[in-house]
């Protein structure tokens, strides 16, 4: 993929809602507000990790707050734009590319059109290879790279820039501004050089996302099932096919926190999952066996169309397939983990290695 057009971008949109675990915020207002960007400003050059120099000063942009607010209080299409040029301002440079921090949802979405308005290259991965909920559950953290400064803007143009001692007091500070500011703001933070991306990204991520929005959409418009074009791309293993017959759900501190229980249906007829979620899907327990955790990912599609359903989503009778697909290896490792296993979301079990346990 060379550049985002209006062509691609529901592909885009599409996949990445996946990858995003049911978090990161819908993926269809991120969509609406690159495609309103790509129509005024034209289209986003995409670059790949290998062609970024040493030098250059790429910033990851994104929205924080509960996915459940972004459905009430729509972003204006300038947030990410004011955190960026507040963040620059602070450090006395200017952006040479913009990243998404993660492909998930609204959030793989909004550096498109931040991109688009700041007439910046845009890098083809992410910090993440997914969705999580907290600031410093970054790739980058495994390097030593602090996610401070880390400027902080709101729908209004009020802007913050947040200076910490660790990565975790920063998502702290963030987070409670983010909930004073009606827990939905935008930032510009964990600057990294071109010579870091190798290791502190994910690659290929937007094109992993368009080739699966794609394939999606394809298998669809040749009758074909599309949960499994998805699953069959992403190396992932199918959890329970059913319709979901409790959600729980409350926004807390910031986040959308909850539980979700599906009845399975057909061949998964008598069977029960129960999803675990802060923002995105984090444990997945079937019949009461723990069948899938963080940081793996637990993507959730419509049963019938393939399209990702987000855990604000979620909702009594809809048909759905729950699949679970690995995670990038480094998350696996005892860093990764104490940033996004299990035991920190406060669930009692260890991280379980991606189709150990079927």
């Amino acid at each position: 993929m060379r550049e985002i057009t209006l062509d691609n971008l529901d592909d885009i949109a599409r996949g990445a809602g996946i990858l995003g675990t049911g978090g990161g915020g819908d993926p269809y207002i991120g969509k609406l507000l690159a495609r309103e960007a790509i129509r005024a400003h034209g289209p986003v050059t995409v670059v790949g990790i290998d062609e970024v120099p040493a030098d250059a000063l790429v910033v990851p942009v994104s929205g924080m707050g509960a996915p459940t607010v972004l459905l009430e209080r729509v972003p204006n299409g300038r947030e990410e734009l004011t955190a960026l040029r507040a963040l620059e301002k602070h450090l006395g440079q200017k952006a040479t590319h913009l990243v998404p921090i993660e492909i998930g949802g609204v959030n793989s979405m909004l550096p498109i059109a931040c991109a688009a308005q700041a007439g910046l290259p845009l890098v083809d991965g992410d910090a993440m290879g997914r969705a999580f909920p907290e600031a410093q559950m970054v790739l980058p953290g495994l390097i030593g790279v602090t996610n401070t400064p880390m400027a902080l803007a709101d729908d209004k143009g009020n802007t913050i820039v947040v200076d910490a001692v660790s990565n975790h007091a920063a998502e702290r500070i963030a987070r409670a501004v983010c909930v004073e500011l009606g827990c939905q703001i935008s930032c510009a933070d964990t600057v990294l050089r071109g010579d870091q991306l190798a290791a502190g990204l994910v690659p290929a991520t937007l094109t992993l996302a368009e080739r699966l929005g794609a394939a999606v959409r394809e298998a669809r418009a040749a009758h074909e099932d599309p949960v499994a074009a998805a699953t069959a791309l992403l190396d992932g293993i199918r959890l329970l096919t059913g319709k979901v017959t409790d959600v729980s759900r409350r926004t807390e501190g910031g986040f959308a926190r909850g539980r979700a229980v599906l009845e399975g249906t057909g061949d998964d007829t008598g069977r029960v999952l129960e999803l675990g979620f802060q923002n995105e899907h984090l444990l997945a327990t079937r019949d009461g066996v723990t069948v899938a955790t963080t940081p793996d990912l637990i993507c959730v599609l419509d049963g019938e169309t393939g399209d990702p359903v987000t855990t604000e989503g979620l909702r009594y009778g809809l048909r759905v397939t729950v699949l679970a697909a690995p995670c990038d290896p480094r998350w696996t490792s005892e860093g990764g983990l104490a940033l996004a296993g299990p035991r920190y979301f406060g669930y009692d079990t260890d991280y379980l290695p991606f189709g150990s346990a079927l």
